[in-house]
């Protein structure tokens, strides 16, 4: 599994599987956020009934798996964060990006796994199957 990285620095293919990192000239797929009634808001995406929203709270993470009606707490541990991608074909992977970093999960939430890249400042993420 690949992510695409908007930093301030340009655009990074990361290989979530081998931990490598390269400079790319593709772009990031425009999507819309989901609309949601959410405070302290600062991203969200959805695949079907499934959105995960990054919130500026402790966890920074809440995970709704009826689209919104009720949420979960998610990401004990992980820093506050900047961006959120779920997959449209997996909707229990996602990847969330902090200042520098990106998080993994593939089962919905629950665990989170650590990317050991740094890159930098991180605007926007993009999974690609």
């Amino acid at each position: 599994m690949n992510a695409l990285v908007q930093t301030v620095a340009g655009v990074f293919a990361v290989d979530l599987e081998a931990d490598e990192v390269e400079a790319t000239d593709d772009g990031l797929e425009q999507r819309d956020e989901p609309v949601l009634n959410l405070p302290r808001l600062i991203a969200a995406d959805a695949a079907g009934a499934t959105v995960f929203a990054v919130v500026d709270t402790r966890p920074p993470i809440v995970v709704s798996r009826d689209g919104g009606a009720t949420w979960r707490e998610s990401g004990r541990g992980l820093p506050a964060g900047r961006a959120i991608h779920v997959s449209r074909d997996n909707p229990d992977v996602a990847l969330f990006a902090a200042r520098n970093r990106l998080y993994v999960t593939r089962d919905g939430g629950v665990f989170w796994r650590a990317v050991p890249v740094e890159l930098p400042e991180i605007v926007a993420v993009e999974l690609r199957d």
